[in-house]
């Protein structure tokens, strides 16, 4: 549930080379094969990039596709567990180009940073992180898939899918939900993956909120990482002068 005064929106534009958008769950190596579209974890994840803290969640409100779907098959050479190299063939998307609007809301499983609740103060760093491209290192997907990120307003421009109805992509990978961002009963505690249906409407997809997923699965048990002065792992409250 929204627990924000302001909508707290930023709208930035991600592209790159290539992209390896897929199922975590899955991917336990070998072969691997990218969705045609981004997955909401993925973008979750650039956006993380250009600004985040533990006070905060990120939601990923929408993708707009701006270049055509075209993926590229590459011979790999990833390297054994125990040693040696291995042969394997990637599938790409390739010439990636998306618009993406995204707010945040506050981390209420976090009550420890409740003094660092300042939605001016992350608004206006999260967008001056966009405009500098981000406080990490921003990739589509996978490591090796090296992207940039700057602002933009969301739905300016021709994209390639503008004139195209709907586009049905069938059963994806959504995301996962960690402790730290549990939302009921059945997500405390534990990490579980979600699933839906994307549908495409001239070119832009709509996500639904994790809670809003059809489908969970939950993976395994796991704790609430501790952030705040006594762990000393979280300078945020100190540093803006909350906590003295």
């Amino acid at each position: 549930m929204k627990n924000t005064k302001y909508p707290n929106i930023v709208e930035f534009e991600v592209s790159g080379a290539y992209g390896l958008f897929s199922d975590p769950v899955m991917r336990v190596g070998g072969e691997k094969c990218t969705y045609q579209v981004p997955t909401y974890e993925a973008l979750k994840g650039v956006l993380s990039s250009a600004y985040w803290k533990p006070t905060l969640v990120w939601y990923i409100d929408a993708v707009r596709v701006m270049n055509q779907i075209q993926t590229e098959v590459k011979g790999i050479r990833p390297i054994k567990y125990h040693g040696g190299n291995d042969l394997s063939y990637y599938t790409y998307l390739k010439n990636c180009r998306y618009q993406v609007r995204a707010h945040f809301e506050w981390n209420e499983n976090r009550p420890e940073l409740a003094g660092d609740r300042n939605e001016n103060k992350h608004h206006e760093i999260a967008k001056r992180m966009i405009e500098k491209g981000g406080r990490r290192d921003i990739f589509l997907g996978a490591r090796e898939c090296q992207a940039y990120i700057e602002p933009c307003v969301f739905g300016e421009g021709a994209g390639h899918y503008d004139d195209l109805a709907e586009l049905h992509f069938g059963l994806q990978y959504h995301g996962i939900t960690y402790a730290d961002e549990a939302y009921s009963d059945e997500t405390r505690g534990r990490m579980t993956a979600r699933f839906w249906y994307p549908v495409m409407k001239n070119g832009v997809i709509c996500f639904p909120r994790p809670e809003e997923c059809p489908l969970h699965k939950p993976l395994r048990e796991m704790d609430i990482k501790p952030f705040g002065e006594a762990e000393n792992n979280f300078a945020g409250l100190r540093e803006f002068g909350e906590v003295t």
